[in-house]
Order: structure tokens, then sequence, then C-alpha cells
């Protein structure tokens, strides 16, 4: 390969063998997501674009070119949600060195609230959509859609509760319920392999329901949990 035009010929050929592929010119490198093509099948693709042809790279690099593959694959399709948990992270940390000591309650009821009313911002940016794409795997809104049109409200009323810390028993036991139901709907879709876009962004982001999505709902459950007891 030698242009950005050969590189986008030799990818539209392999997407249609694999989940998602990566190209690169410098190496002359392609990368296959979840692939289920054999090395023969994506060579005969080839030839539509020319003298192109793919060979497996050697093994004793392979693993560890893989790995690396992987982890800018995830860690460009997280991105978002990424900077989110970071800016969460490093403001509730910020408030509790002001304050001079680290109380780890304060600390969580101060995530759980920019968590929920970050959440339910980006869902309320285009509400129509997030219901729709919630409805595809979460267990409520399959049978009732008006429930994702009601879920950035209720992650709203969360988030508020959680900075006047307005009953807290009932807020951390409500939060609790909430986010365990939640996961178990991402739970099934996982199980059942189904490429479904997750809308805990709401639709502002391109983000896959993946495993990521269900320890992020059972973190908050356990961080309700823990604030319980």
């Amino acid at each position: 390969m030698h242009c950005a035009n050969c590189v986008k010929k030799v990818k539209n050929a392999l997407l249609p063998f694999a989940e998602e592929v990566e190209i690169t010119l410098s190496p002359p490198k392609a990368t296959l997501f979840n692939s289920f093509a054999e090395l023969k099948e994506l060579n005969q693709a080839l030839q539509i674009c020319g003298e192109y042809s793919l060979a497996i790279i050697k093994e004793e690099n392979k693993l560890y070119i893989e790995a690396i593959s992987r982890l800018k694959h995830t860690l460009s399709t997280y991105k978002p949600l990424i900077l989110i948990i970071i800016y969460i992270l490093t403001t509730t940390t910020a408030l509790q060195i002001r304050n001079g000591s680290f109380d780890n309650t304060l600390w969580m009821r101060d995530v759980m609230a920019e968590f929920f009313l970050i959440f339910s911002f980006f869902k309320l940016l285009n509400i129509k959509e997030f219901a729709i794409s919630f409805s595809k795997y979460d267990l409520l809104a399959k049978k009732w859609k008006g429930y994702g049109y009601l879920y950035p409200f209720i992650e709203l009323m969360i988030g508020m509760s959680y900075i006047l810390n307005l009953y807290p028993a009932f807020t951390n036991a409500f939060t609790f319920s909430i986010m365990t139901f939640s996961s178990l709907g991402v739970f099934r879709t996982l199980l059942k392999r189904e490429p479904i876009k997750c809308a805990c962004l709401g639709t502002f982001f391109n983000l896959p329901v993946s495993s990521v999505t269900i320890i992020e709902d059972l973190l908050m459950a356990c961080m309700a949990l823990l604030m319980m007891l």
C-alpha cells in the first residue's frame, strides 16, 4: 500500500469479514477484530482491489501486536466515557482535599451525584433517540417504551438527591435497585452477543454495549450499597 486511497480500498474489501477493520499505512498492516474468515478467503476478496495480499504476522510478535491494537481500539472507543470518569474522580477528590480530610462516604456521595447528573444530561440531549436505543436492551424499556423517556429524569432526580443529601437511606436503596435491575438487561445482551449501541451517554457518543456497561452499572449499585451499610 502506498497511499490513503489504497488503505480505503483494502479496508472496504475486508469490512464484510470482521466486526471492525483497522488499516495502517506505515507499517502496512491490517487488524481484523472478531473476524470469521480464513486467510485464503480474505486474500480472494482483496484481488478486486489490486495486487494486495495478507500474511499472518510472525507468531512471536502476533500476540503483542494484537494486544496493542486491541488496547488502542478500546481506548479510542471508550475515550468519552474514560474522560468523564476521570473528570468525576478528579473533581470529587478535589472537593475532599479542599475540606482538609478525606471522607469516604461524602466522596462516594459526590461521585454518585456527578455521575447521574452528567449521564442524565447526555441522555436529555436527544431523549427520543435515547429511548429507542435503551429499549433494545433494558428489560423494562422493552416492555414499556415510556420507561425510556422517564429514565433520564430518574437519573436527574437521583443526582439532585445526592447533591442535596435528601432522604439518603431511600436514595441509596432506590439507586441500588435501579442500577442492579439495569445491569440485568445489559448482562442478557452480553450473553446473546448482540451488537447493540450503549445508551449510557445517550446517542451523543457511539459506544457499544459491553462488559464496561455492566461494570458501570454494578459499580454504582455497589457504592449505593456501601453507603447504606
